[in-house]
């Protein structure tokens, strides 16, 4: 039997009982037979970046953080959108990362699940593929008009999202068992 994969799950949302963190759930169920999965859901417990630190006298949280997306086989970061971009506890926690290379080359799949969406889903996209991560257009997802999809339990409630949902699951899981191909879009 194969050695399961190590993924991070990143749930960009600030509300402890957000729709993204749900969907975060239902992947790392759904895909409880490939993965080992780990979620962090309080990107909160991260100092606010300083870049004077950010190679020297670096916070234990951010060397923690930074050692493990460096050893996971792959990263899923589910957000919403916030004023247009994605919300700042995440582009904090990426910021952290930026002098490093620990998202470079790495398989990830960006999933943004918003009212609309579609300015944070870019910026992430681009933010993402500017710290040298991998993903293919199917490793990617916007959920736009998330409220009706997902009930206040966290169940996911449309059919079209949960089939949209086992398509992205396929791919991402395509994708880590084949890092270091071209795959950039």
């Amino acid at each position: 039997m194969a050695k399961k994969k190590n993924i991070i799950g990143i749930c960009g949302s600030a509300s402890r009982n957000s729709a993204n963190l749900a969907i975060l759930h239902y992947l790392a169920q759904s895909g409880k037979a490939e993965f080992d999965f780990q979620i962090w859901d309080d990107l909160a417990q991260l100092p606010h970046f300083r870049t004077e630190f950010t190679d020297t006298n670096v916070p234990e949280e951010i060397v923690s953080f930074r050692n493990q997306i460096a050893n996971a086989d792959g990263i899923i970061i589910c957000t919403p959108e916030y004023v247009f971009s994605i919300p700042s506890g995440l582009k904090n926690a990426i910021e952290w990362c930026v002098s490093t290379v620990v998202f470079s080359d790495k398989p990830i799949g960006l999933i943004t699940a918003s009212a609309n969406g579609e300015k944070g889903y870019e910026e992430l996209k681009l933010i993402m593929k500017t710290v040298q991560t991998i993903f293919t257009q199917d490793t990617t997802l916007l959920i736009q008009g998330i409220k009706g999809k997902v009930d206040d339990k966290g169940t996911i409630k449309d059919m079209e999202t949960e089939r949209r949902l086992k398509k992205f699951m396929q791919s991402f899981t395509e994708l880590t068992e084949t890092t270091g191909k071209e795959t950039y879009n």
